[in-house]
């Protein structure tokens, strides 16, 4: 098999896929590729995948590599790190085999999966996720111990211009089927105007959906400049001991910004905000709550986020699969009804109108003397 096409490089997947374009080919270093960066991947139409790491090491039977095999996408697996300093951004490259050249010039090999190989792998990894989740749940005790006081006993909230007292707030994450659940909640979006938070690229999910979001959570590493400027507030999510690394990018595109302390992600903030400043409702979309979402993010635990959900779990509604609960279709007999009920108005007056009656005796006489009864 032989492909030719441009290259795209990038270590970091979520930010590759903002400039991959139809046809291309995407050189990653993703180690255990997850669900929702094949879905971008295949989203962008790239005509292969190269990967300088292994896109399935056995840790957990992780979904990506299939998805992106199923949708007919070449995956080149483990070429090797040194792939990514040697190609560079917008070059034209060809696979030969899993051999990866630049002109005429041998750069990298890898070899090509196959969707048995991967159905077998993915069957190996079953076997091991027990071992994998023993760890996980010894590490998220841990730190539990350790995050507890600083959680239960708040964080230190920044006087913000949106108020959440009274109301409900609608968080929105970029995690699995983020898309299709913000969509089947459009209604309740509509009706109950809730305060929209996007944590980092939640933000641009909600404008990709038609909605601004009235605050962004994050350490701005994975939000676009667009969202930045769109006029929410901006709260920079920052490590226990003060750094925000993300500070400086907002401050760069000159916007103002609240800084707060938390340990955890940046969606367990998001919900702490927004219950300590009084939300009715906290209805979250998107957002990380199992083992598999953790794993895939890198984690190997998920204390804070445990500790997050025990604290404001009275308020909280997880939308997560709601779109595979609830599908919205309208079916022959329930068209039937309705345009049924509707003609029943026509039909009494019909019946009950004088100039009906005439109209009526008129028809059927025209219709003797056309028969000549």
């Amino acid at each position: 098999m032989i492909i030719n096409g441009i290259a795209r490089v990038d270590k970091r997947t979520k930010n590759l896929v903002k400039r991959l374009q139809p046809n291309e080919i995407a050189i990653i270093d993703h180690q255990d590729i997850d669900e929702i960066a094949a879905d971008s991947l295949i989203a962008s139409k790239v005509k292969a995948v190269v990967n300088a790491s292994e896109s399935i090491s056995g840790r957990y039977p992780n979904p990506g590599p299939l998805k992106i095999i199923e949708a007919g996408i070449l995956l080149v697996d483990s070429v090797g790190k040194g792939i990514m300093e040697k190609i560079e951004e917008g070059q034209e490259i060809t696979i030969i085999s899993g051999d990866i050249y630049v002109g005429d010039k041998l750069i990298a090999s890898g070899r090509i999966l196959t969707l048995e190989e991967v159905k077998e792998l993915m069957e190996e990894s079953e076997e091991n996720f027990n071992k994998e989740l023993e760890k996980f749940i010894d590490n998220t005790l841990e730190y539990a111990k350790k995050e507890m006081k600083f959680i239960l006993n708040g964080i230190e909230a920044p006087d913000l211009k949106t108020k959440f007292k009274g109301k409900h707030a609608l968080i929105v994450v970029r995690g699995h089927d983020y898309k299709k659940d913000l969509k089947t909640i459009r209604s309740y979006i509509k009706e109950v105007k809730p305060v929209l938070v996007g944590v980092d690229g939640g933000a641009d999910a909600l404008l990709e959906a038609g909605y601004k979001p009235d605050i962004i959570v994050g350490d701005m590493d994975s939000v676009s400049d667009r969202a930045l400027k769109c006029g929410a507030e901006l709260v920079v999510h920052a490590y226990p001991d003060g750094r925000a690394p993300g500070l400086d990018r907002v401050r760069k595109l000159g916007i103002d910004a609240v800084v707060v302390r938390a340990p955890g992600t940046s969606e367990d903030l998001a919900m702490l905000l927004a219950y300590q400043k009084g939300a009715q409702l906290i209805v979250a979309v998107g957002t990380h709550s199992n083992v598999f979402d953790f794993l895939e993010k890198g984690r190997k635990g998920m204390a804070s986020t445990f500790l997050v959900r025990v604290k404001v779990g009275s308020i909280l509604v997880d939308a997560k699969g709601v779109n595979k609960l609830y599908k919205s279709s309208i079916k022959f007999r329930y068209l039937a009804g309705i345009i049924a009920a509707a003609l029943i108005p026509f039909l009494v007056i019909f019946i009950v109108s004088p100039v009906t009656h005439q109209l009526a005796r008129l028809i059927v006489l025209q219709i003797k003397l056309m028969l000549n009864i």
